[in-house]
């Protein structure tokens, strides 16, 4: 009995002393070895979303230098002829938009069509694996395009920096100061120069040179403060007496009329400067909304055209 028993485990399809292969267990199936060793697998497709974000960089770098061909052949120098600046504005704003909307569903539709195909993957799954596709390809294509043009961005977000900072430092200086560098200096040459203006038959006065260099510095100095002090003004109306001929109230009249004539032409300036600098602001300020509105278009439009490949791919 048990010799019968030894030899049937032995036996297998008639052949004697043939063993049977030991059962594999439920958990090592080979079944499930393939599905296990996919399931480690990474689910991006690098060589698509990189294919993807080469095309959309190329193509928005040529829409670009397209764009400005187009601008500056639109633009003159002369007055009333070309656009207008806001013309120029509002269509800079359109091809910006237009040329991310068109290199980034390029780049997500190459990122989805060039995918591998995933099998036995659920449809939503599939689904935001292709966004996510479509997301990288435009993600890696803008950080290519800063890496390109970030001087240019860089130029934007600093004008507005320096606009700004402009604008706060003009209302916290003194008129001189503020518009020092826009031609304070020479404005007050001038109005120095003024106070020694002889008439034509005036015939009486010294001929020697004024005191120029003093006298701007008195006039700067004054600019600083709320007015010409009496004691600057009545030193200033003897040089001009000396040297123009007038009566010492005369020449003290004239100081007085040439330094609010200063003030007011050094207000202006300083009105015009801030004022400048403000639109230099509000133009820095919109130029950032509206990359920021163009960019999140090209993300959202890169996203849906890396579906669409992936529909067409898997078809």
């Amino acid at each position: 009995m048990a010799y019968q028993d030894v030899a049937s485990v032995g036996i297998h399809g008639d052949l004697p002393g043939r063993r049977t292969a030991p059962a594999l267990s439920p958990t090592l199936s080979s079944a499930a070895l393939p599905a296990a060793a996919a399931d480690t697998r990474s689910a991006v497709s690098w060589g698509a979303v990189l294919a993807g974000a080469a095309a959309a960089a190329a193509l928005s770098l040529i829409l670009l230098i397209l764009g400005v061909g187009l601008g500056l052949s639109a633009l003159s120098p002369w007055a009333r002829e070309g656009i207008s600046a806001s013309t120029f504005g509002v269509g800079t704003i359109l091809w910006v938009t237009l040329t991310q909307v068109a290199a980034s569903g390029m780049g997500g539709y190459l990122a989805g069509r060039l995918r591998t195909r995933w099998a036995d993957t659920a449809g939503d799954e599939v689904y935001f694996r292709d966004t996510a596709h479509g997301f990288l390809a435009w993600a890696v294509a803008s950080l290519a395009t800063a890496a390109v043009l970030g001087s240019a961005i860089g130029g934007i977000v600093g004008a507005g920096a320096q606009a700004g900072g402009a604008v706060v430092a003009t209302g916290a200086t003194s008129a001189a100061t503020a518009v020092a560098a826009g031609g304070a200096a020479e404005t007050v040459s001038y109005h120095a120069d003024a106070l020694f203006r002889r008439d034509a038959a005036a015939t009486a006065g010294s001929t020697d040179a004024p005191p120029l260099a003093e006298v701007n510095r008195i006039l700067a100095t004054a600019s600083r403060g709320a007015a010409l002090t009496p004691d600057d003004t009545r030193y200033l109306g003897q040089l001009v007496a000396q040297r123009t001929g007038l009566s010492q109230p005369d020449a003290e009249k004239r100081v007085s009329d040439t330094y609010t004539r200063l003030q007011t032409a050094l207000n202006d300036a300083q009105a015009r400067a801030r004022d400048a600098a403000d639109k230099a602001r509000k133009a820095s300020a919109y130029a950032s909304m509206w990359l920021f509105i163009s960019l999140l278009a090209g993300a959202f439009v890169a996203s849906l055209s890396a579906t669409w490949g992936g529909r067409q791919r898997d078809l």
